[in-house]
């Protein structure tokens, strides 16, 4: 049966990676023009002490990209504006609020205090005070601006080059740009939505740095979080709360409570220890400094998906009957790991069924009912609406948290396939989960949740690879078993299973992953032909000129004049203010002149 369930699995997703990858390649294909496939994010521009960084970038791809760059817009630190547009647009709100009090009831003025959470210091008339604030902060507002417009060291050592074709931009984002690996590096830009511009401030050498800090940080939360867990699991149980509570003995012996106790309650006390962990695992990912949307959310699911299979899987599994257990799991070999994993396994598959019911139904349940969005959506209508603006931005559904769902669902996916040769009773419970999870979330991507951004299935490599890990576990999982059990013997016949399914994993990669990853030239230049073949007048500059402008320079036109780079496609000439040309194989306008160590073929004009 392990056989069977395997080689069934494989095949399963060896048809799904095939189709998603074709509807990948289908699906941009046939889109309208996306400004991100026409654009490259390029990182670590070096410095140089006679250009600005617009000027380097604009010379340095009118040499190396010279039929292809169209122009480019570079990356500005406006995070500290953005912070106080921000803080304006509070203060507004408050003021449309207390406008509107007074709308209503003009014998008197609303008054307010200026202390602490407004509850402290000396009362002030609330729209005079509120007015005075905003004028202040327009003017902060105005004087940052400037410094973002005019400072060299608000413009970082980046920026979005977009190119006249999408070939142009596929060789540009998919090869390497100087002889030195570690500067001109090119990948390609997100969609305009999608992209996360706080981070696009961080400088690019301190990113490993971060990333380092937070896969410690990471490792420290994901072992140590089992220390309560265990605890909390221990308390859960009859002989836990008696041991701790006897008072409570004869309650615990009511029928009914002693039923809830151990049916239920571990369940309910594992997902209330859960209820924080995306918002801190997505805090972790922001500040390792990914520049869009959807790379922190795809961070964070697999950063989640690792947590729950070892807190949740291998916690409840190894720490759920008593805390001891901790102490010999950490004190035995290696080899004996699978053995107790194996052990406890069919021993836990009760707790999994209600963890599945108090998780799993119950949340798909809340899910389509919308309890969460419900509760909050009230507690704000209570505490923070005072403008129709608040009430709207209160009823907004958000987007499907892929962070939080996806490692939720492929969690009842490594226990469907842990489960499925040990304890077939699981299979039913797991099946009713999906069938119902299909249902409803089927329908609340397409008529409920907002459509925050466009990443053409590129989460599906991470979900194959999760579902591998989830066999590859079940796998592991049923050797510990059967080692300890009469047919020991049958072991050795598993062994060729992780092989075979490692190596079927680095097949599929192998043979599919790079849709995901890199956009086929073949594909870019017949979209490309037909675009011109279609509409020859289509003007592309015009449509990227504001999209990749950060979204606080928006709606003011001089601003986004500013920021944006105006330069002449009929120009053959490449300006430089460089004192030395050596590296610059066309004139320049400052010199006229060519480098010396150029050949006479090129200075005659004959290249």
């Amino acid at each position: 049966m392990a056989y069977a369930f395997t080689f069934w699995t494989c095949y399963v997703l060896l048809r799904e990676y095939e189709k998603v990858a074709s509807m990948r390649l289908q699906f941009l294909s046939l889109e309208r023009r996306r400004l991100d496939q026409f654009t490259v994010l390029v990182r670590n521009v070096p410095p140089d002490p006679d250009e600005t960084v617009s000027e380097l970038l604009e010379h340095f791809f009118l040499v190396n990209h010279p039929d292809h760059y169209l122009t480019h817009q570079v990356v500005c630190n406006a995070n500290k504006l953005a912070s106080l547009v921000k803080k304006k647009k509070k203060k507004q709100n408050w003021l449309d609020y207390y406008q509107l009090k007074y709308s209503r009831n003009q014998s008197q003025r609303p008054q307010m205090k200026t202390g602490f959470l407004g509850h402290f210091g000396g009362k002030v008339d609330a729209i005079d005070h509120h007015i005075s604030e905003i004028e202040e902060l327009s003017k902060e507002i105005e004087e940052e601006r400037t410094r973002v417009l005019k400072d060299p060291k608000s413009i970082m050592p980046a920026a979005f080059v977009s190119f006249k074709t999408r070939w142009g931009a596929a060789v540009c984002a998919q090869t390497q740009q100087s002889r030195n690996p570690t500067l001109w590096l090119t990948e390609w830009a997100p969609e305009p939505r999608d992209v996360y511009w706080q981070n696009l401030a961080i400088p690019y050498m301190s990113l490993k740095v971060r990333r380092l800090i937070i896969g410690v940080a990471f490792l420290l939360l994901t072992f140590f979080f089992i220390i309560p867990i265990a605890s909390v699991q221990a308390l859960a149980s009859i002989e836990g709360i008696e041991k701790r509570a006897p008072f409570l003995k004869s309650v615990i012996e009511i029928k009914f409570i002693k039923s809830v106790i151990q049916g239920f309650l571990p369940g309910i006390v594992l997902k209330l220890f859960l209820i924080f962990l995306p918002t801190i695992l997505m805090i972790m990912s922001k500040f390792e400094g990914f520049i869009s949307l959807s790379s922190l959310e795809r961070r964070s699911a697999t950063r989640n998906y690792i947590f729950l299979v070892i807190n949740v899987f291998l916690g409840s599994i190894l720490t759920g009957a008593a805390f001891e257990q901790l102490n010999s799991f950490i004190k035995q070999s290696a080899n004996e790991i699978p053995k107790t994993i194996g052990v406890a396994v069919p021993m836990k598959a009760t707790f999994f069924i209600t963890y599945i019911m108090v998780d799993g139904w119950a949340g798909i349940a809340g899910e389509v009912l919308m309890l969460k969005p419900l509760i909050f959506y009230h507690l704000k209508n209570f505490l923070l609406v005072k403008t129709e603006k608040d009430r709207e931005e209160a009823m907004d559904p958000g987007s499907l948290g892929f962070h939080t769902g996806e490692p939720r669902i492929q969690l009842y996916f490594l226990l469907g396939l842990v489960y499925a040769t040990v304890t077939p009773v699981l299979l039913p419970f797991i099946v009713i989960f999906f069938a119902f999870a299909y249902l409803v979330f089927r329908h609340q991507i397409i008529n409920v949740y907002n459509h925050e951004y466009e990443s053409g299935a590129a989460f599906w490599p991470d979900v194959h690879g999760r579902i591998i890990t989830g066999l590859v576990i079940s796998q592991l999982a049923l050797m510990g078993l059967l080692s300890t059990k009469e047919a020991a013997q049958s072991t050795p016949f598993l062994i060729a299973l992780p092989v075979l399914t490692i190596w079927f994993h680095r097949f599929c990669n192998g043979r599919h992953k790079s849709a995901f990853v890199k956009y086929p030239l073949q594909e870019a230049m017949m979209k490309d032909t037909l675009e011109r073949a279609r509409d020859p007048n289509f003007n592309l500059k015009a449509c990227l000129h504001s999209a990749y402008v950060h979204p606080i320079f928006k709606g003011d036109d001089d601003d986004e004049d500013d920021l944006s780079v105006e330069m002449e496609t009929e120009s053959v000439l490449v300006p430089t203010k460089r004192q030395s040309q050596r590296n610059t194989p066309v004139p320049s306008k400052i010199s006229g002149g060519y480098s010396p160590s150029l050949p006479e073929a090129v200075k005659n004009g004959e290249l």
